[in-house]
């Protein structure tokens, strides 16, 4: 499955991967500095949460494409189903 996503949807993918990006390396200099466990892991899993979204946010975008092109044969909109399943469950 390509990855095909009008410049809007792209552009608000790429900025969250972008800030998810900036937050990991505040992570790096708050384990470096030696900073609480606490604020660290609070980073952590807001990291994760932007990872989770720009996921699913690619994810959604395929679902889009496949609906769109409801002229599949059955067997392949079966298999889209199963692979867009088990991306989902990837980020689960």
């Amino acid at each position: 499955m390509e990855l095909e996503m009008a410049a809007d949807e792209l552009k608000s993918v790429l900025n969250r991967l972008r800030r998810a990006q900036g937050q990991i390396a505040g992570i790096i200099r708050m384990i470096e500095e030696g900073r609480d466990c606490e604020d660290v892991i609070t980073q952590l899993a807001a990291v994760s949460r932007a990872l989770d979204r720009a996921g699913f946010a690619i994810i959604a975008t395929g679902l889009q494409h496949c609906m769109a092109e409801g002229a599949q044969a059955a067997g392949d909109r079966d298999r889209m189903r199963a692979r867009l399943e088990k991306l989902f469950l990837s980020l689960a």
